[in-house]
């Protein structure tokens, strides 16, 4: 059986050299290697063996004329005995560039198939631009090839022509508008009329050949756009429109206008740009949209229907780019849109918000304050109101709205800040729609109230220098600045012979003595006036103790004075009062015991604790004393005197009795919390008939007792005097029983309150 060898492109290396027609036979160019491979057959397969192949080098002459050309033969070194097959596979066979060459399978000859050039010619193309209406012999664009031939011989020599022109769109025009230089390649304009309204672009077909054009060609294509130049104007279509607005709007569209252009859609020469002409007071505005190339109309300021209720705009329009100086003269295109507005209710207006007035405090009622406050554009009846007035300090007319003063104002109310106080009014239509306004009044000081002198009472040290001793006196004004401080002080001419006043600031002045004057008591009128226009002033009296001082430069008592004592005034009236106080607590348990040892009267059964053996024995327990001393009468009476420290708060005037210092005996400062000289209140009389209402009778008399004006304050230090002999009330032990402890039933007592359990258990039989 014969032994046949598949011969395929492997072990051995096939180069193809293509030469160059006009070089010598050495000068190669190597194309792609070949690679074969040998196959045996064994059996039912193909086996590889090892051969050593002798491959010569291939040399193809280039632009060969003999097709096909014999060029190579693959050989062996060994003899075969069997069949050998040969096969050829790679680039120039069956990959690109195909179809090259080809090999027998029986004698391994490689053959070439066609013509072999070393120049390297691919397909092209190539874009340019030129402008409508160009004139002939504008250039357009330059075309160029390369040729790897020796550029020293004529196969490198290249030549260019137009072999074909095309329109788009089709046949829109036959005749040739192109020509090209052979040599160079530059394509111009040959003939008139590029219009791009008629033909978009052209594509010329191209030819390239060397060896002077007699030699090997290739084809390419030249696409040429016809640019747009702007030659005509946007124009308006239609030039007519009618629109409405809505009154008190802004900000919205109100319409749209068209136009027309015959240049490149999306370019600049197409694109439009509007204008309003008569819109002088900015109310309208006009943008392009960039889509549609429209005109978007919009309101940019509200419109007033009562002002003007049409408006006749004209618009007018114009490209991006200005006109070409190739086109013709070209017009403006206008036109006009009638805007209607709509009329609807409108709220009324203030004429300012917030109302400014400005006006003094101490204003009379009734004076009118602002007038003309609002109106309604749509000239319907307003009515008016107060809608905030927190101190009701201000009335409206209800169809005029003039704003008047109801009452004085008060630069101290809590509602006036920064001498400012706010209100609001609301005004509304005939249609019930409301505008409200804030109204801030500034306030402006008065002066109203005269400045009081203070304090009124207070001592100066005898002892030492003059110019150091003194009372440091102030005012107080219930006005504000600059109807206030400073103050100015001064003292009478009928008493500036002992003393006088030097003014310390703007709110101070020390009261000083002229002269040595006794250990006493003085009244000293003081004049005190502000600084407000007018100015206002008032006197008042100033009690003055002069008395000798201590080391602490305190005031001395009268006895420590005689005795060189250093303990003042103050420590002493404390042990006064301590030991007053002590006495007191005796005196309470003495009677506490003589009660309980004492003689008890017998109360029968069923009978109240204050109810006697008759009608005779019921007397007021609780007595109301307009006067706790007991008067000049009781000269052997027990007294507790209260002293007075002349640094301590004044009596009320005329409790002095003249240079003494010391309030009299009977008389008690006077309540400030409440009006002097009101009528007192009724104080409970007669006790009750049930003893269950005793503590109701009680807290009735505590009850007056406080809101009674013409008895001193709950707080007040009481001054306590010896009442006198012969009370017609009876002692404590009358409160007993004329019947013995055993007859006597205290339990109902213990119906009386905690208060009187005590008591109970205190003559409890058990």
């Amino acid at each position: 059986m014969a032994v046949r060898m598949l011969m395929v492109c492997a072990l051995a290396t096939l180069v193809c050299r293509v030469c160059s027609s006009a070089e010598p036979r050495h000068s190669e160019k190597e194309l792609h290697p070949q690679v074969l491979h040998p196959w045996r057959s064994r059996g039912k397969g193909l086996i590889r063996v090892k051969r050593d192949w002798i491959i010569p080098p291939i040399r193809v002459s280039e632009n060969s004329k003999q097709i096909p050309e014999d060029l190579v033969q693959i050989k062996s070194d060994k003899i075969f005995t069997g069949e050998v097959i040969y096969k050829l596979e790679g680039q120039g066979v069956d990959q690109e560039p195909k179809n090259l060459f080809e090999i027998d399978d029986k004698t391994g000859v490689i053959r070439s198939k066609r013509p072999l050039d070393r120049e390297k010619y691919s397909s092209f193309t190539f874009v340019g631009t030129v402008s409508e209406f160009s004139v002939p012999g504008t250039s357009v664009m330059t075309v160029t090839a390369t040729d790897a031939d020796d550029p020293m011989t004529e196969n490198a020599v290249l030549s260019y022509s137009i072999i074909g022109q095309e329109s788009i769109p089709p046949n829109a025009i036959t005749k040739i508008m192109f020509g090209i230089n052979n040599e160079t390649g530059a394509i111009y304009t040959r003939d008139v009329g590029l219009d791009r309204e008629v033909v978009k672009e052209f594509r010329l077909k191209l030819q390239v050949a060397d060896m002077g054009g007699m030699g090997l060609t290739s084809e390419g294509v030249a696409t040429i756009h016809v640019s747009d130049i702007n030659n005509h104007a946007p124009q308006f279509s239609p030039d007519s429109y009618s629109m409405t607005a809505v009154e008190n709007r802004n900000d919205y569209e109100l319409g749209r206008v068209n136009v027309t252009d015959r240049d490149d859609t999306g370019t600049k020469n197409w694109k439009a740009k509007y204008f309003i002409l008569n819109d002088y007071r900015g109310n309208f505005a006009v943008r392009t949209d960039p889509i549609t190339n429209q005109g978007v109309l919009t309101v940019v300021k509200p419109l007033d229907y009562e002002a003007q209720s049409e408006y006749r705009l004209v618009l007018t329009v114009e490209n991006l780019n200005p006109p070409s100086s190739k086109a013709s003269r070209l017009t403006l295109s206008t036109a006009t849109v009638t805007v209607t507005v709509v009329n609807e209710n409108e709220a009324p207006r203030f004429r300012e918000d917030p109302i400014h007035i400005e006006v003094p405090e101490s204003v009379k009622p009734g004076t009118l304050l602002k007038s003309n406050i609002a109106f309604d554009p749509d000239n319907s009846d307003l009515r008016y109101e107060i809608s905030k007035d927190p101190e009701s300090w201000l009335d409206i007319n209800r169809d005029t709205g003039d704003i008047t003063a109801k009452r004085k104002f008060n630069m101290r109310s809590p509602h006036v800040k920064n001498s400012i106080y706010t209100a609001a009014v609301k005004v509304i239509d005939a249609g019930g729609v409301s505008a409200t306004a804030t109204v801030a009044i500034t306030l402006k000081e008065t002066n109203d109230f005269p400045p009081q002198v203070s304090p009124l009472i207070g001592f100066v040290c005898r002892s030492g220098s003059r110019s150091r001793n003194g009372l440091l006196l102030t005012a107080v004004d219930e006005d504000l600045p600059p109807q206030a401080a400073p103050f100015l002080f001064q003292i009478p001419d009928d008493l500036s012979a002992n003393w006088t006043i030097t003014q310390v600031n703007d709110t101070h002045a020390m009261l000083q003595p002229l002269v040595d004057l006794e250990v006493r008591d003085y009244a000293v009128m003081v004049l005190v006036s502000d600084s407000g226009s007018p100015a206002l002033s008032a006197e008042a009296q100033v009690n003055v103790t002069v008395c000798l001082c201590d080391s602490f430069r305190d005031c001395k008592s009268e006895a420590g004075a005689i005795l060189g004592s250093s303990v003042g005034i103050n420590f002493i009236a404390l042990i006064i009062i301590a030991a007053s106080t002590a006495l007191l607590l005796l005196l309470l348990l003495l009677a506490v015991a003589l009660t309980a040892c004492g003689r008890r009267h017998h109360i029968k059964k069923g009978t109240g604790l204050l109810i006697g053996e008759s009608e005779d024995d019921i007397r007021d327990n609780v007595f109301n004393y307009d006067e706790q001393g007991g008067g000049e009468e009781d000269e052997n009476a027990f007294n507790i005197d209260l002293l007075w420290n002349p640094h301590d708060a004044p009596p009320a005037p005329g409790s002095f009795y003249p240079g003494s210092g010391i309030p009299p005996r009977g008389k008690q400062p006077l309540r400030k919390d409440a009006p002097h000289n009101l009528p007192s209140p009724t104080y409970p009389r007669r006790p009750p008939a049930d003893p269950t209402e005793i503590e109701d009778y009680i807290n009735d008399g505590l009850e007056a007792a406080d809101h009674d004006p013409n008895v001193p304050p709950y707080d007040t230090a009481l001054i306590y005097d010896y009442e006198g002999d012969g009370s017609l009330a009876g002692s404590l032990s009358s409160i007993a029983s004329g019947s013995s402890d055993g007859d006597q039933d205290y339990d109902y007592l213990n119906d009386w309150g905690p208060r009187f359990k005590k008591l109970a258990n205190m003559y409890d039989p058990r």
